[in-house]
């Protein structure tokens, strides 16, 4: 079933929540409050309406990604946090759909990295390696493979130093 993928808009807020809740309720690493977080970061400064977005089939809101702004010293990049798709959905492409577009706005839009802390095996496939490797550094303890960034555009270098998130995630 093909999916579309478009800006997160007030009146999907409902859905969006129900999506990522269902989405993480059997997930190995989760903490129970990712439906909370989105909320949180969308009354945020780091909120970039441009970069969350939703994957629907037919009338049906399936998935939802969000990049948020953070930064590593003064420069400005993304955390990728949380992606989410329903269930029934889920190994179908939906999600990586959802990140090869957020990668193709973020690029357009000048952003150099991303970052995001999961899984190695899936988010390798988009690019993301180790961010050790590009001298970016977690403001937590997290095993190297799973703190990944990913360089969004060719034209960026090395980025050393710690990322700061925004206040919603808490750290």
């Amino acid at each position: 079933m093909p999916v579309s993928i478009r800006e997160e808009g007030p009146a999907d807020d409902a859905a969006v929540y129900r999506v990522v809740r269902e989405a993480f309720a059997g997930a190995k690493h989760r903490d129970g409050t990712e439906q909370d977080l989105v909320v949180a970061l969308r009354q945020g400064e780091a909120y970039i309406r441009e970069l969350a977005l939703v994957a629907c089939q037919e009338d049906k809101l399936v998935g939802h990604i969000l990049f948020t702004r953070a930064a590593i010293g003064e420069v400005p990049v993304l955390a990728l946090a949380p992606l989410a798709v329903l269930p029934e959905a889920q190994r179908r492409g939906v999600g990586s759909a959802l990140v090869r577009e957020g990668h193709r706005r973020a690029a357009k839009m000048g952003f150099g990295y991303s970052v995001v802390l999961g899984d190695a095996a899936f988010y390798s496939r988009f690019g993301y390696a180790p961010a050790s490797r590009f001298g970016i550094r977690a403001p937590f303890e997290v095993a190297d493979e799973n703190f990944m960034a990913v360089r969004l555009r060719a034209d960026v270098g090395e980025l050393p130093g710690v990322v700061r998130y925004a206040a919603a995630f808490g750290l």
